[in-house]
């Protein structure tokens, strides 16, 4: 690195949780080499805007997830990919670095490394690898000079399938256990107080509509059985509220529906189980310590992929855990009797809710990573890829 000039970085995310990563890798950037020596280019939404970051485009176009979203707006994504190729290859910045969103951030790397290979290129967020298409992790050594897994056991995996070198920099939850644990009196409740049950429907359109019916009616089977009364809280994403709150006014069990991060975690530190989608969601509830079950529907076209999954679960804080300690009931299974089969144990002092609560106080030694907070690790190890 040349200290007369400055330095040019550009991150390219390809939806909102990228976009939050990619912020915090800015901020981290900025404080390990001084905001005056950097610029930044790229592809990012409202987080990363705030950094600094002029997006070549809205994130919301190309931020779609599922098989069939990304069919409908090929067209679309596919001219943003040849957009964002050209620009990056036109400033040449001194690195580049992908963050999640595989299909539209890694199509853009290999033609980057194609047309210009001296930009070294950095993949922060693994691609689901251990689960299906482990081909993926050797063909990525062709345009990924390192790797940043937010999950403790990306390393070894990438390792054992020829993957780049890859550093465990630490989930961005690390960063918030205060907010997302109980303070003293928030979750133990007197014995005759209302169960506090969260209901999580999920974060995308696709996934409301799959699961809204088959909780609702899990719940009225729940009301029925269940030891003790509950409250439930739905936890919505604010562009998903009006139709989670349309779906809920059919079951028989009212939930509360709150949103923002605020309300979001204080239901959290008050829960005493959950009934979620597959997702990171499940490594929130964990480090929260709130006993789960969790669920997934999946589209026709989706449900072929299943038979290529080689992971022992779909559920991430079961993978951090290396055991199948949280009930998980997927497409055929997902129905309102086997959920209310696999909540009812955890609405009393069971083996079954024990299981997963001793398990979940491991999981902070599991993705412990030191002094440092993710987001300064992931900086540091960028800056080494640029001192090289």
């Amino acid at each position: 690195m040349s200290e007369n000039r400055p330095l040019s970085i550009w991150i390219v995310s390809g939806e909102e949780s990228g976009d939050q990563l990619g912020a915090k890798l800015m901020r981290g950037l900025k404080k390990r080499l001084g905001a005056e020596r950097l610029q930044f280019g790229g592809v990012g939404g409202h987080a990363m805007r705030a950094e600094g970051l002029e997006s070549l485009f809205p994130l919301e176009d190309i931020a779609v997830m599922g098989i069939s979203a990304v069919i409908a707006r090929l067209p679309t994504i596919l001219k943003r990919i040849r957009l964002t190729v050209d620009a990056v290859v036109a400033a040449k910045p001194d690195l580049l670095v992908i963050i999640d969103s595989p299909d539209f951030t890694h199509r853009v790397a290999k033609a980057v490394r194609q047309r210009a290979p001296q930009i070294p290129i950095v993949d922060y967020v693994s691609p689901s690898v251990w689960a299906w298409r482990p081909g993926r992790a050797p063909k990525m050594r062709v345009y990924v000079d390192h790797l940043l897994a937010l999950l403790p056991f990306e390393p070894a995996a990438h390792e054992r399938l020829g993957g780049p070198p890859t550093t465990y920099v630490g989930h961005p939850l690390i960063e918030r256990l205060d907010e997302i644990r109980p303070k003293a009196g928030e979750r133990r409740q007197a014995a005759d107080a209302p169960l506090k049950l969260l209901v999580l429907p999920g974060s995308r359109r696709s996934e409301v509509s799959r699961l809204m019916e088959p909780f609702g009616e899990t719940l009225a089977l729940l009301k029925e059985r269940s030891p003790r009364p509950f409250e439930v809280t739905i936890p919505a994403v604010p562009h998903l509220a009006a139709e989670i709150g349309q779906r809920a006014g059919a079951w028989s069990v009212k939930p509360k529906i709150v949103e923002g991060e605020a309300a979001k975690w204080a239901a959290f530190r008050e829960a005493d189980a959950a009934l979620a989608a597959s997702g990171t969601v499940t490594l929130e509830l964990g480090l929260s310590g709130v006993p789960m079950v969790v669920a997934y529907r999946v589209s026709k076209i989706e449900e072929v992929l299943k038979y290529l999954i080689k992971a022992p679960s779909i559920v991430l804080t079961n993978l951090v855990l290396g055991e199948n300690v949280i009930p998980e009931l997927i497409q055929w299974d997902c129905t309102p009797e086997k959920l209310t089969e696999a909540l009812l144990p955890l609405l009393s002092d069971t083996p079954e809710r024990r299981r997963q609560v001793e398990a979940f106080r491991r999981m902070d030694d599991l993705m412990r990573i030191g002094d440092e907070a993710p987001s300064e690790r992931a900086a540091r190890i960028v800056e080494e890829v640029l001192s090289r």
